[in-house]
């Protein structure tokens, strides 16, 4: 256009200028004009006005077609790139990435071969990159189907090449300009100027005070000081906090300075009490506008180079070009050296810029990481002065260079990466003691957040792989010695020393020095020279260590040897020897690599001391077992929790294990005698073993029994820690074992200890091992032996094996034996003698692997020969041999016997080897002999079975006569019993089954006061405890807007069945007193409970909640058990004709009398109600007497009022008319959904109920039929008279529904149950059982209609051939829907001719409601089920149809009373709701009514993920949601756990879930946490809890909070037990059991 500003910029010579003008003069009319920073004209006028000159110039033509083409020509990258979302899954494949950070996105690993490996999925905190296409990264499958490089396009060409001179000047004009503007912007310090060149043409009075984002106060701090400081709602300061939190700054108000500076000062006052103040800034708007469309800048330079990776290129290149001030000057470090005072925004939109163009592009990915080196000091001291997470902070990108391999050479070799990082370490923990060991006591709040920041420097360590480490470098030699402890005598310690810091960074320092360990392994020159170095550190760290020791000289069993006086419990002693743990490390690994044999000369292993060698770690151990044996109890915690992580997995490996090798290495270099000695003076015992009657201990010290105690325990740990030297060689270099002997040696010992899951498996086990667990087949062994056969030691600790003969061990375990002669006295203990049977153990199993050896070497080793020989004159002595056969013998030691026993059987075989194989050979052919008998044994009792069988079919074919004439007898009774009872089992009508008296009788017992009572109509109250809910189970419209409960009328359910009111019961059954006692208690307990601080959650008082006293299961409200009613009726009763005949009279009569009634009390009613009379035997003005005692009364009003004050959600009213209803419709919704429960889960309809089910249907249904009587009599007259105008239509009663809007069962009960009273005003002999058949063949018929109206299809399936007996029905129902149709005038039905189809339509659709009113009928009139309702079977249709009195041929009601049911049919069709209903774009409910199910969840867990990370909070702007939540029963997305999505419900404010639990659930929902794996379960505003997910592993366990990332696949049996909850409305019962778990484990442990 000739207005377009790139013209001008075309031709001019200042083109900075002109731009920086044109921002200057537009920029601020179009961002920042008011309060708001984010209006939606700004995303409007900016492309247009700001960056579509820049596409025009930098294109020279139209911008979509210039970059078009530079799409068209651009060769695509072989790197994916895709940056990741917040939550979005990622992919790590376990064996081929190049380290864990190597990830994939889910579309290039479902096109790779990784997906058929072991792969982790996880999800991405955002940031970071998919590594597709990368070769550093994975070691095979780099590339998915998508990125497999082209062979033709080998070579890698310039993008630049395909781009004319003219559009890269152009481009890098833009860019620089652009670039640079960005840059000054975001670096900005100045609040109140611009830079040069972007100063406003109009300068206006307008400020913004601006909040930034800081890590150290609270949400509701914030909300808080917002709320006084600019004088907002918490709605508004709530949502400033969330703005504030998700990018890092908001503006809180907005006015001239004045009004601005006001503001700032509240906030820094308000929050500069504890901690350091809020930033704030009063920034003027032009400022912030320019910083606002810095960002939009940055972005679009993201958005731009994605069209041509030469556009990649040259934005590189200005970014990385040297500025004006040398070295480190570029705008890429400016920005990096500036992200320290960036707010979180800012920072995440520069970062994504960095990682979409520096490190896409390999060239400038290696400049990059040469700047990021050179600035890495600085960047990290920012980062551990800055309070924002790494995630935020510019030292996170080092992930993206520090892991690939080509890149971390470089930078180590050619810019010194690794001492920068090492030295930037040390620098930062400057606390250091004389000896230059590191010391972090009495650190402040602020030094340990310090340290923990300092902690990333390891992680970047960490990552700098397969590079060469200098052991001087790494900071262990500040570590070794460190933290020493003394011991506590006298008084306890009064303050607990640091030591957590220290085990932090032996912990972060662990992978390392093994990453070390194993490189150093790889080549022969680096192992030596490296062992050269350790050693030489070691030498320099204990250089003096025997100064100011005391020298003496140890003699025992003949042997001598020199050592130093040092006791473990008096001087200092440190858990921290990393340089001799790595010394250790390399000692083994010489053995494993053999360069000991080929290299003798080239190490220094004459000039080792094993002494010094062995010194320290040997202290550690000690230190250890003193622990254990009580003596260091002085100390506090803080030893014992370093003795806990000295052994734990986490620090084991480098630990403990290492401690163990450099004594093995010691040993294995000493004399095993001198070895042993100095061991038994560092655990202080050497005066025990040494004195010439050790044999006859404790002579002196009987008088003091702790110094007995903790000898014993010492004596015990120091057999344990020489069964350890010697017996463990399950590590390569030390045993000649493998890796896959290791890791099953670890999995045994770990189940030995418990079962355990895979996940707690592999936490047990060290991380060296995790790797190859799966490859392990474990076979466990069903019994323990003695002393395994272990794996040889390697060449460099050979001579281990001879600390088992030598004297030394001999004489301490000669002494053990003899001290175990005494019976009493506390001298030894069992667990001593236990370790010295297993060293002689070991020593015979050592041996006998010598003599099978013996052949191919020549060994030396007599244990047997050593232990049989006696001990030297003058003490004489007696051999162990001598002693374990003393001992066998001995009573006192019954445990042992069975390993003295075997020790002597093996001391026998050990006598001759040539023997022991000739046995072998007889016992083999013994065994040969043994099994032939016993196969001859079997073949021969088969034969002798197979003879009595025969025998049997002979006897039985003989007397086959006898049997027959035996059937027949028991046949015919049987037979006739049978009829007897099919003949009475009908449950509803005159002819039903009726109870006796011994029947009627019912006894129950009273779970509080354990007495048992008759339930009687004048007797004590039985109650049964009972929890009501609303519900949305059954469900067919959950979009249905919630009622006005004031103003509602439920008289009618509607058929969707939109809400209902379930009553459930745990069965338990009380005494009302005894329950109203109880319940006055627990409320008294709650009102104490206020004043504490800690709320009980898992039921509330104050809704009439309680738990059951017995099984605790949530309650709010009893069901009172009544007895069976009793019934007496004439034989004679009227047909359905006459019967409704005198119903309407009656009505008639009810309806005037009611009418009068109201006129009487000045009601304006109808005019003209003429009187009708009552019917003879009717009287209206009877008042009936209530059959029930007071206390039944009174619960009988108690369990109504609370399901009318659940159901309707209102305050509780016992006069309310709606109170019989809600009843009603609770006993009906409850059976249905019983019922459904059964058909769903392939139950029987009677006999597969538990009880508690049947005790709650029972008492509701019996609750129902005499709540009349605590009602008002007219008000339920009133009800009945509406109920049966909708069944038979009566012009004097309005507002009656039409019957597609009906649910007849609901129907049913609610007549059925209000029936009584009308009945009880009539004295003519008229029957219930009579009304109730005849309300069940109306209520069919309606039902059938109603069925014909709704549920025919359209689209007929193929008929199928019927036989005889359905021919009658076919036509019936063909008949009946064609007067249907007529009665329609045939608008709404279309024709159908199969006869077939309807039938079975009507069989189907009515099936539900004939078993719920068979279910209904049973509980209520107590008739026994027939027994073909206990089973599954073909033949329900026609004993539901016996059952309830109908004739098989529903169809035959109507016929055989057309007369009557044709006005019926007329009025019913004629209604003026049905055509319409009929004709509505709404769906017609049709039946039978589905099941509702949970929604249908993929199989690949991460599907889920996937589409939970596109979901976007619905108000924040489209900002993804942190914490996405699926609901299970609707299929709706929520953003839930945010302030941002909180809504008001009932006066509070609610999270996004729990207010869609109401909108869905009525109160109850049920949630699956997509990026937690959590299914939740939420019950009212207050109660929730989580369960196991669905989802599982291939190792069948959950993994909530992805925390093992292994691949989870849907279980449909676990999802079905989380259906089951729902549909039995147990979902509230689960979360009250886990509230409940909670309180008590809290009870426990607080």
């Amino acid at each position: 256009a000739p207005d377009c500003p790139c013209n001008k910029w075309l031709q001019t010579s200042n083109l900075p200028k002109e731009v920086y003008q044109h921002l200057a003069c537009y920029v601020p009319k179009i961002y920042c004009l008011g309060p708001n920073l984010n209006p939606q004209n700004e995303d409007l006028l900016a492309p247009l006005l700001l960056q579509s000159p820049l596409e025009w110039y930098l294109c020279g033509e139209e911008p979509s077609v210039g970059l078009a083409k530079l799409e068209q020509n651009n060769q695509p990258s072989q790197l994916c790139g895709h940056v990741f979302k917040v939550g979005e899954p990622t992919y790590s494949c376990r064996e081929c990435a190049a380290d864990p950070t190597c990830v994939l996105c889910m579309q290039c690993f479902l096109g790779s071969v990784h997906k058929e490996h072991r792969y982790r999925m996880t999800t991405s905190g955002g940031g970071g990159f998919c590594d597709c296409g990368d070769t550093e990264a994975w070691k095979k499958g780099p590339y998915c189907q998508k990125h497999e490089p082209n062979i033709s396009d080998s070579s890698q060409k310039d993008p630049l090449a395909n781009m004319s001179e003219e559009m890269i000047a152009r481009t890098y004009n833009v860019f620089s300009i652009i670039l640079k503007y960005a840059v000054d912007m975001l670096t900005w310090d100045k609040e109140d100027e611009l830079p040069e060149g972007l100063e406003p043409p109009v300068r206006g009075d307008t400020y913004y005070c601006m909040l930034f984002n800081d890590e150290v106060h609270t949400y509701e701090q914030v909300i808080y000081t917002l709320q006084k400081a600019v004088n907002c709602t918490q709605k508004e300061a709530v949502s400033f906090a969330t703005i504030v939190d998700r990018d890092g700054r908001k503006s809180v108000r907005f006015g001239d300075f004045q009004f601005c500076e006001q503001a700032k000062s509240v906030i820094v006052r308000n929050t500069s009490r504890q901690t350091k103040p809020l930033r704030v800034q009063v920034m003027h708007s032009s400022v912030v506008a320019h910083q606002c469309f810095a960002l939009k800048a940055l972005t679009w330079l993201g958005q731009i180079i994605r069209y041509s990776d030469a556009l990649r290129r040259i934005l590189c290149q200005v970014g990385l070009q040297r500025g004006p001030e040398g070295d480190n000057s570029s705008l890429v470090d400016t920005l990096m050296l500036c992200d320290s005072k960036m707010w979180k925004g800012a920072r995440n939109v520069y970062h994504q810029l960095f990682m979409s163009s520096l490190l896409m592009d390999s060239k400038y990915k290696k400049r990059f990481a040469i700047q990021f080196a050179k600035n890495y000091e600085c960047l990290q001291s920012d980062y551990v002065k800055d309070d924002h997470d790494r995630e935020f902070s510019v030292t996170d990108l080092s992930v993206q260079m520090f892991t690939v391999p080509s890149l971390a050479r470089m930078l180590i070799t050619e810019e010194n990466l690794m001492t920068t990082i090492i030295c930037t370490f040390m620098d930062h923990l400057r606390h250091r003691d004389l000896q230059g060991h590191f010391q972090f006591e009495r650190y402040t709040a602020q030094q340990a957040f310090k340290f923990r920041r300092v902690q990333s420097l390891i992680g970047d360590l960490n990552k700098l792989k397969n590079v060469l480490a200098n052991v001087k470098q790494l900071c262990v030699s500040s570590l070794q010695g460190m933290d020493p402890v003394v011991r506590q005598v006298g008084q306890h310690i009064e303050m607990e020393p640091e030591w957590e810091a220290a085990f932090t960074l032996q912990m972060k320092l662990t992978h390392i020095i093994s990453m070390m360990q194993e490189w150093c392994a790889s080549d022969e020159r680096v192992l030596i020279e490296a062992y050269k170095k350790c050693l030489s550190a070691l030498t320099h760290c204990h250089s003096g260590f025997t100064d100011g020791e005391q020298p003496i000289t140890l003699c025992m069993c003949g042997h001598s040897v020199d050592t130093i006086r040092y006791c473990v419990s008096q001087e200092k002693v440190s858990i921290h020897l990393p340089v001799s743990r790595l010394l250790a490390g390399l000692h083994a690994l010489l053995s494993k690599t053999e360069v000991a044999y080929r290299f003798p000369e080239q190490l220094p292993l004459s000039e080792l001391s094993p002494p010094m060698l062995i010194e320290h770690p040997l202290r550690c151990l000690i230190l250890c077992a003193q622990v254990h044996a009580g003596m260091w109890r002085r100390n506090g915690f803080s030893l014992v929790n370093q003795i806990y992580y000295y052994h734990n997995v986490k620090c084991r490996v480098e630990m403990f294990d290492k401690d163990l090798i450099m004594l093995q290495a010691g040993a294995s270099m000493m004399d095993p005698n001198h070895f042993l000695m100095i061991m038994l003076s560092r655990f202080e015992l050497y005066h025990i073993f040494s004195s010439a009657d050790c044999r006859k201990r404790y002579s002196r010290e009987n008088a003091n029994k702790d110094v007995l105690q903790q000898n014993n325990t010492l004596i015990e740990e120091m057999l344990h820690l020489v069964i350890m030297i010697v017996g463990e060689r399950y590590t390569s270099g030390v045993g000649q074992v493998e890796s896959s002997d290791e890791t099953r040696r670890e999995i045994v010992h770990q189940l030995c200890i418990r079962p355990m899951a895979h996940s707690e498996l592999v936490k047990a086990l060290p991380e060296n091992v995790r790797t190859i667990i799966q490859f392990c087949t474990i076979p466990i062994p069903n019994h323990v032996l003695p002393p395994p056969v272990l794996p040889r030691f390697g060449p460099l600790f050979a001579s281990l094996v001879n600390m088992l003969q030598c004297d030394v061990l001999l004489g301490i375990l000669g002494a053990v034996l003899q001290w175990a002669m005494e019976p009493s006295g506390g001298h030894w203990s069992e667990s001593m003698l236990q370790r010295v049977l297993h060293l002689i153990g070991m020593g015979l199993v050592e041996e006998q692997q010598h003599l099978i050896g013996s052949a191919d070497d020549d060994t030396n080793f007599s244990f047997t020969l050593k232990i049989s020989r006696p001990g030297e004159a003058p003490a004489n002595t007696p051999s162990i041999l001598a002693l374990l056969e003393t001992l066998q013998n001995a009573p006192h030691l019954e445990v042992h016997k069975d390993m003295i026993r075997w020790i002597l059987k093996v001391k026998l075989i050990q006598i001759s080897l040539q023997s022991h194989l000739i046995g072998s050979m007889v016992r083999d052919k013994d065994k040969a002999e043994r099994k032939r008998k016993a196969e001859m044994a079997r073949l021969r009792r088969e034969k002798i079975m197979a003879q009595m069988s025969e025998m049997q079919r002979h006897f039985i074919n003989e007397n086959k006569e006898l049997f027959q004439q035996s059937l027949e007898e028991l046949d015919p009774s049987t037979s006739s019993t049978l009829d007897s009872c099919d003949s009475t089992l009908v449950c509803v009508g005159p002819r039903r089954w009726c109870a006796g008296g011994s029947e009627r009788r019912q006894m129950v017992t009273c779970i509080l006061c354990q007495e048992e009572q008759e339930i009687r109509t004048d007797g004590k109250a039985m109650v049964l405890a009972a929890f009501v809910q609303r519900s949305t189970v059954m469900s067919k419209n959950r979009k249905r807007p919630p009622h006005n409960p004031d103003k509602y009328d439920p008289l009618f359910m509607h058929p969707d069945l939109s809400f209902g009111t379930h009553t459930g019961s745990c069965g338990h059954i009380m005494h009302s007193h005894c329950w109203q006692r109880y319940f006055e208690a627990v409320q008294a307990k709650e009102q104490r409970r206020q004043q504490r601080l800690r709320v009980h959650t898992s039921y509330n008082v104050e809704n009439g909640e309680f738990l059951c006293p017995l099984c605790e299961c949530l309650s709010n409200t009893v069901i009172p058990l009544l007895p069976l009613t009793k019934t007496s009726c004439s034989s004679e009763q009227p047909n359905l004709s006459q019967w409704l005949s005198i119903i309407s009279q009656q009505m008639k009569a009810l309806l005037s009398a009611h009418r009068k009634a109201a006129d009487a009390e000045g009601v304006d009613d109808m005019d003209g109600v003429n009187d009708c009379p009552p019917p003879d035997g009717f009287k209206l003005d009877y008042t009936p007497k209530n059959p029930y005692s007071s206390t039944i009364k009174e619960m009988l009003t108690t369990f109504g009022t609370a399901t009318y004050k659940v159901g309707l959600k209102v305050h509780p009213n016992e006069q309310d008319p709606r109170v019989p209803i809600m009843c009603w419709g609770s006993c009906a919704y409850t059976i249905q959904c019983i019922e459904r429960l059964l058909v769903d889960e392939e139950k029987p309809l009677f006999g597969s109920l538990p009880c508690r089910q049947d005790d709650c249907l029972s008492s509701l249904t019996r609750f129902g039929s005499a709540c009349w009587t605590v009602s008002s009599h007219t008000t339920v007259q009133n009800h009945f008279i509406r109920l049966l105008a909708a069944l038979v239509p009566d012009p004097r009663v309005e507002n009656t529904p039409c019957i597609l809007d009906i649910d007849m069962f609901h129907l049913l009960v609610s007549l059925v149950l209000s029936h009584p009273a009308i009945l009880c005003l009539d004295s003519s002999g008229l029957s219930a059982d009579a009304a109730q058949l005849h309300f069940l063949h109306l209520i069919t018929v309606a039902h059938v209609v109603q069925i014909l109206l709704t549920s025919i299809p359209e689209e007929m399936r193929m008929e199928q051939e019927s036989g005889g007996a359905e021919r009658e029905e076919e036509e019936n129902v063909c008949m009946l829907y064609n007067t249907l149709r007529t009665c329609m005038r045939f608008s709404g039905l279309h024709e159908v001719s199969s006869g077939w189809h309807l039938w079975h339509c009507v069989k189907a659709g009515i099936l539900p409601y004939l078993r719920a009113a068979a279910l209904f009928f049973h509980y209520l009139n107590g008739a026994p089920a027939p027994p073909e309702f206990h089973t599954l079977g073909a033949g329900e249709w026609e004993a539901l149809c016996g059952y309830l009195c109908l004739p098989s041929n529903l169809l035959q009601l109507y016929y055989n009373n057309q007369e009557l049911m044709e006005p019926l049919l007329h009025g019913w069709c004629s209604h003026p709701g049905v055509l319409p209903g009929l004709q509505s774009s709404v769906a017609l409910i049709r039946f039978p009514r589905e099941s509702n199910h949970l929604i249908e969840l993929p199989g690949d867990y991460s599907a889920l993920i996937n589409q939970a990370s596109s979901f976007t909070c619905p108000k924040s702007g489209g900002d993804k949601s942190r914490a996405p939540t699926l609901c299970l029963v609707c299929g709706a997305m929520l953003c839930s756990q945010s302030y941002c999505c909180q809504t008001e419900l009932e006066g509070e404010d609610v999270g996004a879930c729990t207010a869609h639990t109401f909108a869905c659930g009525a109160g109850v929902g049920i949630f699956l946490r997509v990026r937690e794996s959590q299914v939740l379960f939420l019950a009212g505003k207050t109660k929730g809890c989580f369960y196991a997910p669905p989802y599982l592993d291939d190792y069948g366990e959950t993994d909530q909070g992805l925390r093992r990332g292994n691949p989870l696949h849907l279980c449909q049996e676990r999802y079905r037990k989380v259906q089951k909850l729902w549909r039995q409305h147990s979902i509230t019962e689960e979360i009250g059991h886990a509230q409940e778990a909670c309180t008590l484990r809290f009870q426990i442990f607080k």
